[in-house]
Parts: structure tokens; sequence; C-alpha cells
């Protein structure tokens, strides 16, 4: 089961947008943050791989998830308009974001390229 994360946990584990006006990253691993509502179906259909990715990668990236209807203030800040929207987040660059439902090879790709994480 993925993590969700509210606006507490996420100032803790990803960024304390309130504190730091540059991005400073505050986790101890990349991750890789699902913004979606639970009546988007494309979110549905990324949320099985999603699940499938947190095993394979299991120690070497956190994948949280962010409902947008419930963490309205997360989703203001990212600038967040359309669902779903992935936040690639590296350890020590800045974050990238990609929208829609992507495919596994696609997510692998990221994890690879942007994060800088192998299997």
């Amino acid at each position: 089961m993925l993590e969700h994360l509210t606006v507490e946990t996420f100032k803790s584990k990803v960024f304390n947008y309130t504190e730091n006006q540059e991005w400073k990253f505050e986790g101890d691993k990349p991750c890789l943050i699902d913004f979606y509502a639970d009546w988007c179906q494309p979110c549905k259909m990324v949320a099985p791989i999603l699940e499938e990715l947190q095993k394979e990668y299991d120690g070497k990236l956190n994948i949280y998830k962010v409902n947008t209807e419930e963490q309205q203030e997360l989703a203001a800040v990212f600038g967040i308009q359309s669902i779903p929207s992935l936040l690639f987040v590296p350890q020590d660059s800045q974050p990238q974001m990609a929208m829609g439902a992507l495919p596994k090879e696609t997510f692998v790709k990221a994890i690879a390229d942007v994060l800088k994480v192998t299997k």
C-alpha cells in the first residue's frame, strides 16, 4: 500500500514550502508523487503500476500519493491542473513533473533518467 501524504507529512518527507523559498528536498531517498483523485479513470489505471514499482524498487525510492480533492493546498502549491500528475523528485536536483497515465516502461525510464535509480 502506498503512503498517502497530507500537508504535514509532505513538508517533513518531501519539501517544506512554508519555510523554504528554494527547493530543498527533505527525504532520504528519491521519490515519485502521484497527484490523483478517486473519480479519475486514468489515475485508476496508474495505481496498480505504482504499486508494482514500489515492490520492484523496494528500499531504493519512495512512491507517495496525494489526493488532490482532500489535499487542495498541495495541489495548489504545485499548480496541478490535470490528473494524474506525477512529480519525480531526485535526491539532489530539481523535481520534474509528468502528466497523464504513463505506461510502466515510461515510469521505469523516468526513474532511471530523472531519479537515477535502477532496479
